[in-house]
């Protein structure tokens, strides 16, 4: 399943949603009512095609999407902790450290296009995301932490797991369905969420001191709170796509794409998240 939007995109191939939900439902070796008697028709990870696996050994497992995604968080963490301890905030280090991040965080986002415009996974460019991401984050949370809100980074990172737990339990009870609309409405959502948020640098940058108002107050607790929402539903989104991958036997190589995609997301919710307990402890 894959979003008209590149930069939200996760995966190579796009899917029928109704198909892969029954896919994914049937017990193993039935039929699917209203599907192609061979399977294969409509796998784009079917032998023959230039996406299947080498070796029937190749395919990928939730093992490989575990272990890869436990290396890309792991990094995101060891950079930012390192960050928080090597990079200080006090007013001596400030613009060095803030300098340094914002490099992090522009070099991280470079990494997070081009990976998102490759046909293939690149682990090198996913891991580079990954360190370069954590250093942002660390300077990031480390200000927060010393200027405006003692303690919040904690309950920002409490936070982004109980969203994760939240959803994927949500996800295995089949309350929530990802279908082809679903997709198409949070990928436009989404959309729009961004360009708010660019609006709000540019009006930043250009004088209007607060932005459109995202950074404080009641408007910003709601935008920080539609933000965690759209970084659910994507979240709900990558786990699809993890399930899709193992049921069609995608290579093992996707595996690093099911991080990616999962790094992503988790550090979209855990920025929300900081956002809405900072503007909550700063307005107390």
């Amino acid at each position: 399943m894959k979003t008209s939007n590149p930069f939200f995109s996760r995966w190579g191939a796009t899917r029928d949603a109704g198909l892969s939900d029954a896919y994914a439902r049937r017990p193993v070796g039935a039929a699917v009512a209203g599907a192609p008697a061979d399977d294969h028709a409509t796998n784009p990870y079917a032998p023959g095609s230039d996406t299947a696996p080498r070796t029937a050994g190749s395919a990928v497992t939730m093992d490989d999407v575990i272990v890869r995604t436990a290396t890309t968080l792991g990094t995101v963490a060891l950079t930012a902790v390192l960050s928080w301890l090597l990079l200080p905030v006090d007013e001596a280090n400030l613009s060095r450290s803030y300098g340094i991040a914002m490099g992090a965080a522009l070099v991280a986002f470079v990494l997070s296009l081009v990976q998102s415009f490759r046909r293939t996974p690149s682990p090198a460019l996913i891991l580079g995301y990954a360190a370069f991401e954590g250093a942002f984050l660390g300077v990031l949370s480390s200000t927060i932490s010393t200027y405006v809100a003692p303690g919040v980074v904690v309950q920002a990172v409490l936070g982004t797991f109980a969203v994760f737990a939240g959803v994927l339990l949500a996800y295995r009870m089949r309350w929530i369905r990802v279908t082809r609309r679903f997709t198409g409405f949070v990928a436009a959502a989404a959309t729009g969420f961004v360009l708010l948020l660019v609006a709000d640098l540019l009006f930043s940058a250009f004088g209007a001191g607060n932005g459109l108002g995202f950074h404080s107050g009641a408007l910003g607790i709601l935008f920080g709170v539609v933000g965690i929402v759209l970084g659910a539903a994507f979240l709900a989104m990558d786990f699809k796509q993890v399930e899709d991958a193992v049921a069609y036997g995608a290579p093992r190589e996707e595996a690093w794409l099911a991080a990616f995609g999962l790094t992503l997301t988790l550090v979209w919710i855990y920025l929300e998240v900081l956002r809405v307990l900072t503007i909550l402890n700063s307005d107390n």
